[in-house]
């Protein structure tokens, strides 16, 4: 049965997870196909309100069967401590867990790594949350890093495969002038968490075109969002992974025929954190209001989210990208007792209008948006269950969403 994929349509942020949740029921895996402990996925449920960084968040439904894919950057230590979370409220994951043995291992001097080289960007900081995404990456197309395959190696070549990574980027470390790390130490904590990792290492590629053939019905789950693709978004103010239609490919093992229903998912208005250029982001007290009653703080970071008006311009480029079959637009009811909302039609670049979403943030920076102002709505748009049930104007700002980008508003 053909998979469907959930992919985020801005800068993250957009409430995926929240659609993952509200589809789960009609599929039986979900699968994690890029990314790390960087994600941040949010979902509130009758058992309280839980936050994924690197487990599928569509776990919480007890039939289902979740997956980290090969595309991901996995955090041995901090991947235990969330399962030991969710189990301890129980959330009984036994037998329905599995991690990717060609997935990549996320070591302390990928962490260290991270922050130092953060730190001496100075003024050209990517607003990187640490978490060692970058270094990874890196090791894994350099081909010197560690997969989760080698959890099930011999404890003794285990430990010295441990060590020599650690040495080898102890050799980085020092170039930047900072103490090296203890081989020895890294080595006894990962040898600590191999009894409990070991199990849950499979193929997972032979994993999900088994799935596939017994026409179970599979989820993938998308982290970040397009416009932080490694190629396709604000580079060099991007995650380092794919997050578009071919990374959910290439960080699965599935092919183009495999996938039958792309949703994409965006913000009713537009959020990003950390650095890069954003053309409609709002320094002033409409800015502040969609931060505090949209809760626009990030999930792994706590830090606040840049805030801003709905970019068209943006959002036509994610569709041609990405190709989405529907969009989930989350968070309308942010938007209410708003008197004007406005929307980025179209861009002026350097005293030319501009309609398409160009090339490299330094040009992005320069672009200045070209509005067009929609009345809002007072009445609360939370609770609507019907489309036709939502104020006019609420609906009327859907319907021009829709027609603007050629594709369907389900959700």
């Amino acid at each position: 049965m053909p998979a469907t994929v959930i992919l985020g349509g801005q800068w993250g942020d957009e409430g995926k997870a929240k659609v993952v949740d509200y589809l789960m029921p009609g599929h039986d895996a979900v699968v994690r196909f890029q990314g790390g402990a960087n994600a941040g996925h949010t979902v509130v449920s009758d058992q309280g309100t839980f936050k994924f960084h690197q487990i599928p968040s569509g776990l919480l439904y007890p039939g289902v069967i979740g997956v980290l894919a090969n595309g991901m950057v996995v955090d041995p230590v901090a991947f235990i401590e969330e399962l030991e979370a969710l189990t301890g409220r129980g959330i009984e994951v036994e037998g329905r867990l599995f991690v990717s043995s060609a997935a990549q291992v996320v070591m302390p001097q990928h962490k260290f790594l991270d922050n130092l080289l953060e730190g001496e960007r100075d003024k050209g900081r990517i607003g990187s949350t640490g978490k060692g995404i970058g270094p990874t990456y890196s090791d894994k197309h350099r081909r010197s890093g560690m997969r989760m395959a080698d959890f099930l190696l011999p404890k003794e070549r285990l430990h010295d495969l441990i060590e020599e990574k650690v040495a080898d980027g102890n050799r980085r470390v020092q170039i930047h002038g900072a103490p090296p790390l203890s081989a020895g130490k890294v080595a006894a904590d990962f040898m600590a968490l191999r009894e409990r990792i070991a199990p849950l290492v499979v193929d997972t590629q032979r994993l999900i075109h088994r799935w596939k053939g017994e026409g179970k019905r599979i989820l993938l789950e998308g982290a970040q969002g397009m416009l932080l693709d490694i190629d396709h978004g604000t580079y060099p103010f991007v995650t380092s992974s794919s997050c578009t239609i071919g990374g959910a490919l290439t960080g699965t093992g599935l092919g183009l025929r495999d996938i039958g229903r792309v949703v994409g998912i965006l913000k009713a208005y537009t959020t990003r954190v950390g650095n890069g250029p954003f053309p409609t982001e709002l320094d002033d007290q409409t800015g502040q209001y969609l931060r505090d009653h949209g809760g626009e703080y990030g999930t792994t970071t706590g830090r606040p989210r840049r805030c801003g008006w709905f970019d068209l311009v943006a959002a036509r480029y994610a569709v041609m990208i990405d190709g989405f079959d529907e969009i989930a637009l989350t968070k309308l009811d942010v938007l209410s007792g708003l008197e004007t909302i406005r929307i980025c039609v179209a861009y002026e670049l350097d005293g030319e209008r501009i309609e398409h979403f160009p090339q490299g943030a330094d040009i992005l920076e320069r672009c200045t948006p070209v509005w067009e102002d929609l009345p809002g709505w007072k009445e609360g748009a939370l609770g609507h269950r019907r489309f036709d049930s939502l104020p006019e104007t609420a609906r009327g700002y859907i319907e021009l969403l829709e027609r603007r980008l050629v594709v369907p508003i389900t959700f």
